[in-house]
């Protein structure tokens, strides 16, 4: 069995993406794979954990992994056919009913204050086509001088952060994907994504040493925690061609690919899920795999 192969033997959720990112699969046999996702496997079963209110988990940001958030953003990985019914009818009372435990004023939609907080629930609204656009210019406000942002600029950072800076850009991509490019957001990603590059996607600024040695374990599905495979899986969908300051994310990698040519989940970032995606730490992972794969195979590393 090939990699591919083995990745196919999986879940319609997965199958779609590998389908259209590592088949080349002409577009009707991706699209029927994606309208499965609804009525099998792991997407029919989150949208069948859906309280009766319409939350998740009886809240919204909070219990972590189970609540609304971190469900709705799950589902958004899983790639439903964003505009289908069951979709639409899961996400119709979100907004009202799941209100920010920051300050329950705040409707989902609206955001909340943090901004690695606000990039999500911007790529989640750009993908279900909410509007999203008062947190897209709440984020365009708060990038900093350096190029990043930073959920504790309220606390005095002058300095932007990986994890931060990296859930902002994902949201801004979804925006422009699903809403059309905008000068000012395609020029605020730029920005974001050359703080990323200068600093090889690793490194700080200020001594070159690895700012944080977590970002080198990479894991699925993540929450806000920033890792070598998310941020290059981020800039393959941002950008036509990779730039020199990516090899060494890269070879990092490359690097853990194991003699199967599978990647290993290295770190759990929920410890609560609604779905048991079937991967357990130190074992070959579908999800890693597969974006790891078109990473690489973007880069013109497939070898």
């Amino acid at each position: 069995m090939t990699v591919v192969d083995w990745l196919l033997d999986s879940d319609p959720a997965l199958r779609w993406q590998v389908l259209r990112d590592l088949a080349d699969a002409p577009p009707e046999q991706v699209a029927a794979e994606r309208a499965k996702v609804v009525d099998e496997g792991w997407g029919a079963e989150l949208l069948a954990t859906q309280d009766p209110d319409g939350r998740w988990g009886g809240g919204t940001f909070f219990p972590r992994g189970t609540g609304t958030f971190d469900s709705l953003h799950l589902l958004h990985l899983l790639g439903p056919e964003p505009h289908g019914a069951e979709v639409q009818r899961a996400i119709a009372p979100v907004h009202e009913v799941a209100r920010w435990d920051y300050d329950d004023t705040f409707r989902f939609f609206d955001g909340e204050v943090e901004p690695c907080i606000n990039g999500r629930v911007v790529a989640i609204g750009s993908f279900f086509g909410k509007d999203v656009r008062a947190i897209v210019d709440r984020l365009l406000a708060e990038q900093m001088a350096d190029g990043g942002w930073n959920c504790e600029q309220e606390s005095g950072s002058t300095r932007g952060s990986f994890d931060t800076t990296l859930n902002v850009l994902e949201g801004l991509l979804e925006y422009e994907r699903y809403n059309g490019g905008a000068h000012e957001v395609t020029a605020a990603r730029g920005r974001g994504e050359e703080y990323l590059l200068d600093r090889r996607l690793l490194r700080r600024a200020s001594d070159g040493a690895i700012g944080q040695t977590r970002w080198l374990q990479i894991g699925f599905p993540y929450s806000w925690e920033y890792d070598v495979l998310r941020v290059l899986d981020y800039l393959r969908a941002a950008r036509a061609e990779p730039d020199v300051r990516m090899t060494e994310a890269l070879d990092v990698l490359e690097s853990k690919r194991d003699a199967d040519g599978r990647w290993p989940l290295e770190t759990s970032y929920h410890e609560a899920s609604h779905l048991d995606l079937g991967e357990t730490v130190g074992s070959p992972s579908r999800w890693l795999t597969h974006r790891a794969l078109r990473v690489l195979r973007w880069a013109g590393r497939e070898g």
